[in-house]
């Protein structure tokens, strides 16, 4: 029997896994790494407003399950004046002190790398970090409106992040990288593809050049109607699309793909992750997804939020079991 990571390797790259895998098992993330914490800070429910590196103001009420951006505060009022507003945050000075690092390499050796995979994080996006700093309708027109200072602005937000990942894999070299950027709504990309070819695209290469030639898994998190970019997905080395909404066609991505990108989610939060999702509502669509695209390879069945766990936990414990159900009558045919 493969053990966890053995399984989530052989399910990502088309080989003989003898199971399903259940979500993010394999995989162990550790938060809380320097690079992160320098730009974030802590974050918790119900904690007062505070302000990030870039200068946007961060909110996490009492209730709600994460934190997010107050574009009510924007910091940039004027794409076109990014250079004199936006304070790029320098992760190499404040990032980069071995003391720093000492403490969280300790905890990351604490993982069991022959069993799972060590996993670090890698939140807000090129995408994603533009309308943190202006607000999602102007960061839509200014695409439209301003598109040679967007590009300009997405190629510095693309080289801040190479930095984090540079930093990350010489301190830890981790074997995944959940890397987050939503492109789309769930019905299409939020920008038309020919301009995330010109504009967004590229702010990543540098640095998903840099994880792949690092032996790094990238798992690109993107809950997010993606179809029309899945071959630049693949060009990006993207080993795992995590997030994958039902919305897409993934029949048709799976058989186009080949197992040339795993794909992971499926799982529809509105569907299991209510108040009032009964056992027989999330079992029947999680059945439905493992028995529809698990069982065609290179697919892990997974919620598709960010990262592990659902708001109601007893959710994914009927999830992770279902899961267990359809492995054991799939492979034991």
């Amino acid at each position: 029997m493969l053990n966890k990571r053995e399984n989530f390797l052989e399910t990502i790259r088309g080989g003989k896994p003898d199971r399903f895998v259940k979500q993010f098992e394999g995989t162990v993330m550790v938060p809380g790494d320097p690079v992160n914490f320098y730009v974030r800070g802590q974050r918790f429910p119900g904690m007062e407003p505070k302000y990030d590196r870039w200068g946007t103001r961060i909110v996490w009420p009492e209730g709600e399950p994460g934190a997010v951006p107050d574009v009510t505060v924007k910091v940039l009022d004027d794409v076109t004046t990014w250079r004199e507003v936006v304070k790029i945050p320098d992760l190499i000075a404040g990032a980069s002190a071995e003391e720093l690092w000492g403490p969280y390499i300790e905890r990351a050796m604490a993982v069991n790398r022959d069993e799972d995979f060590l996993m670090m994080f890698a939140p807000t996006g090129v995408f994603e970090r533009l309308h943190f700093l202006m607000g999602f309708e102007d960061t839509l027109c200014n695409f439209l409106l301003e598109p040679e200072a967007m590009e300009e602005l997405c190629a510095a937000i693309g080289e801040y992040r190479y930095n984090g990942f540079k930093l990350m894999v010489d301190n830890v070299h981790p074997d995944v990288m959940l890397t987050h950027d939503d492109w789309g709504s769930k019905q299409s990309l939020f920008i038309p593809p020919d301009a995330w070819r010109e504009m967004i695209k590229p702010a990543y290469k540098k640095s998903y050049d840099y994880l792949h030639d690092n032996n790094v898994i990238i798992m690109h998190h993107a809950d997010s109607f993606c179809e029309d970019i899945v071959e630049d997905m693949v060009d990006l080395h993207i080993d795992i699309w995590q997030g994958v909404l039902p919305q897409n066609d993934i029949l048709k991505l799976q058989k186009q793909l080949n197992g040339r990108m795993a794909l992971m989610g499926g799982i529809d939060a509105a569907v299991v992750d209510r108040d009032d999702s009964t056992e027989e509502e999330i079992r029947s669509h999680v059945r439905y997804i493992c028995e529809n695209f698990a069982v065609n390879g290179s697919f892990i069945p997974c919620i598709t939020y960010g990262g592990a766990g659902c708001i109601h936990p007893s959710s994914d414990v009927i999830i992770d079991d279902e899961i267990a159900r359809c492995s054991a009558e799939f492979f034991n045919k």
